[in-house]
């Protein structure tokens, strides 16, 4: 089985909508590689299974540590990483880091957020060979409040110029977090790549969501998402269950024990 390359996910832009989730686990990475094209090890693992409150404290480390777990365990969706905060502040220092990372985890590219005030970053790292994914609009490592942006004509042009910019860059896709709806559909047809929307309508290229929040583990419920599953009743169920079978000491039963 081929992996997707950057090419291919290139191609589908106008044709057919890409798929991405995120992933930070073996068992999780195995299912989403069978039906993703991409797959996102993103910073939010600092608040989907660290417990902080924001993206800031994700540590480079935890992110080699994941994105390496991620890409071993698959072998046809695209694997990106993000660059957690304040590791590329400078062009030099983020080539330094996102080498390293590629490096160690052999993803396929990494994502950068912000928009003009990186696009010499992105540049230098694309001109050596470090393929880059973008994200603008709400960026979670910078934002002060998780509000939708693109409610005025002055945010409006200023990620749009985000946008394009940083296709001029040399992105190869961007992701386009929590902006209304007439915005994303302009920035989708105003540049060359792909847009992958999180809140940000179907007008974009391609989806993508926090795995975590679709199957109902994770206790964030953002407009943007649809639940699919309730895991977390499952799982209780499952612990209520056992701790009980423990207690009347129906677990372990014969079929549990070795016998000599």
């Amino acid at each position: 089985m081929q992996r997707l390359t950057i090419q291919k996910i290139k191609k589908k832009k106008g044709k057919k909508p890409i798929v991405c989730l995120t992933a930070y686990s073996k068992s999780v990475a195995e299912i989403l590689d069978k039906y993703c094209d991409i797959i996102l090890v993103g910073d939010s693992v600092g608040m989907v299974l660290y417990g902080m409150k924001t993206t800031k404290k994700v540590k480079f480390e935890t992110m080699v540590l994941h994105g390496k777990t991620v890409k071993n365990s698959t072998r046809r969706s695209l694997v990106v990483i993000d660059m957690p905060y304040n590791t590329y502040p400078n062009k030099f220092v983020a080539y330094k880091n996102a080498k390293k990372l590629k490096e160690l985890t052999k993803c396929d590219a990494i994502k950068l957020e912000g928009g003009k005030n990186i696009t010499s970053i992105v540049s230098y790292l694309t001109r050596k060979g470090i393929p880059v994914m973008g994200h603008i609009g709400l960026l979670p490592q910078f934002s002060q409040n998780f509000k939708y942006k693109g409610k005025n004509i002055i945010q409006k042009k200023k990620i749009l110029e985000d946008a394009v910019t940083l296709t001029n860059s040399g992105v190869f896709a961007i992701v386009i977090e929590c902006v209304v709806e007439s915005l994303a559909r302009e920035i989708t047809n105003a540049v060359s790549v792909p847009t992958i929307g999180i809140g940000a309508s179907k007008y974009c290229d391609g989806q993508i969501l926090v795995t975590d929040d679709i199957i109902g583990l994770s206790s964030m419920s953002p407009k943007f998402v649809k639940k699919y599953s309730n895991i977390k009743k499952i799982i209780e169920k499952s612990v209520k269950d056992y701790c009980k079978d423990v207690r009347l000491k129906k677990f372990p039963s014969y079929k549990n024990v070795y016998k000599f």
